[in-house]
């Protein structure tokens, strides 16, 4: 892990806009995505028990190893569940007896450790050029910056209103913006009576153990998959939303501590978790604090949150998922509007390397789904095809020199 800066003591505007990152990004995930999980367990009939354990492990698990990431490294690592993967539950666990999905969760974990402690997966990352990897970045974002303005037709009063918040706020007080589009937005729709809070009442979950049993049939049809899914579709785009903001920290304690997390929590229900990508974004741009060495505060918050989550079960979460879809869209849409600029500035300021940055961009905006896998992979693909071709060899590292000894870390100044 990187080392840790000696910093002054923090005061109150250092805390203020990382912990409302941090806040947002958990709002993003369980209002945007945690819909699919409990899809999953429903097409795998679950009890309610069984569910509520689900939710437990997930958002403990996420919290945990996210603040334990943050606290160490001193860098935002923000980790989330497999999004992807759990998309991919909603089938597969209608055809896999829970028992067998549970053992196959605990295989794909423990693979992940294995690559965390072999140092590979941090070499392959440092192989992709910045402008590519910016150009990625920002073509997963772009559908994000997207759905912050296509809530007008649905829901124009509530888009509306944010949008021209957060012009006012920049306009006014730039640093302000994100906090100040979130309290309003929220004031707005109690005051509207949008968010019904009045049936909520706060009940500890109850982990539930499942006693995995293994079998060929899960381990081909849910723990490589799921493997394949949550590397490709998690793990890498994560990696480079923090390379993309200067950190780095290198990504085999990373892999290894999701993967360590993932292999306790999987007989408890937890499918998957994982450093986040989207999500991760909200915290590690200037939205969070003009100060890069200030943003790991963000993960610590997001940290507490889901852990604050995964004590109530599906009583908090529930919560998140009540808020409108148009709100949760272009909340994260605005938020992320910083980090979309800046990946797209990052990505055509080489003008070697614009034409493929631009490929790259547009192949990851494009969300491909080829055999099973996203947009994220099969954008970075395209653009490693088109860096090579266009500039007639692959990055500046060979790739023998690539897989030797990893170098040690040295921490952005």
């Amino acid at each position: 892990m990187s080392s840790i800066p000696t910093r002054s003591s923090l005061s109150w505007n250092d805390l203020s806009h990382p912990i409302v990152a941090g806040l947002i990004s958990v709002i993003v995930n369980y209002g945007g995505t945690f819909i699919l999980v409990f899809q999953a367990a429903k097409a795998a009939h679950l009890s309610p028990e069984l569910t509520a354990s689900w939710v437990w492990s997930i958002s403990i698990g996420v919290g945990v190893t996210g603040l334990i990431l943050s606290w160490m490294s001193r860098e935002p690592i923000i980790t989330a569940w497999s999004t992807p993967a759990a998309a991919f539950l909603v089938t597969a666990l209608a055809t896999t007896p829970y028992a067998e999905a549970v053992g196959a969760y605990m295989v794909s974990a423990a693979a992940f450790v294995l690559l965390g402690l072999s140092g590979w997966f941090e070499r392959v990352i440092r192989l992709i050029p910045p402008g590519v990897a910016a150009g990625l970045l920002a073509g997963i974002l772009l559908q994000f910056g997207i759905g912050a303005f296509g809530g007008m037709s649905l829901d124009p009063l509530l888009t509306g209103l944010l949008i021209a918040a957060y012009l006012v706020f920049r306009r006014c007080a730039a640093r302000y913006a994100v906090v100040g589009i979130l309290l309003l937005g929220l004031a707005f729709l109690l005051a509207q009576d949008r968010v019904d809070l009045s049936g909520l009442s706060l009940k500890l979950a109850a982990p539930v153990f499942t006693m995995p049993m293994f079998s060929l049939n899960a381990l081909l049809s849910v723990a490589l998959p799921l493997f394949l899914i949550t590397l490709t579709g998690q793990y890498m785009p994560g990696m480079l939303v923090l390379r993309n903001d200067g950190y780095r920290t290198s990504a085999n304690p990373i892999v290894t501590l999701t993967g360590l997390g993932s292999l306790l929590m999987a007989p408890f229900g937890s499918h998957a978790f994982n450093i986040a990508a989207i999500t991760a974004a909200i915290c590690t741009g200037r939205e969070a604090h003009e100060d890069p060495s200030r943003r790991w505060i963000a993960g610590i918050a997001a940290g507490v949150c889901y852990i604050f989550v995964g004590v109530f079960g599906v009583t908090l979460a529930a919560v998140f998922m009540a808020f409108p879809a148009s709100f949760i869209t272009t909340l994260a849409g605005l938020a992320l509007l910083g980090t979309i600029g800046g990946s797209l500035a990052s990505a055509m300021a080489d003008a070697r390397t614009r034409e493929a940055a631009l490929i790259t961009f547009l192949a990851a905006a494009a969300n491909i789904t080829l055999l099973g896998i996203g947009g994220a992979f099969w954008g970075l693909v395209i653009g490693l095809l088109a860096y090579a071709v266009l500039n007639g060899r692959m990055p500046q590292k060979t790739w023998r020199s690539a897989f030797a000894a990893t170098p040690v870390n040295k921490r952005r100044k």
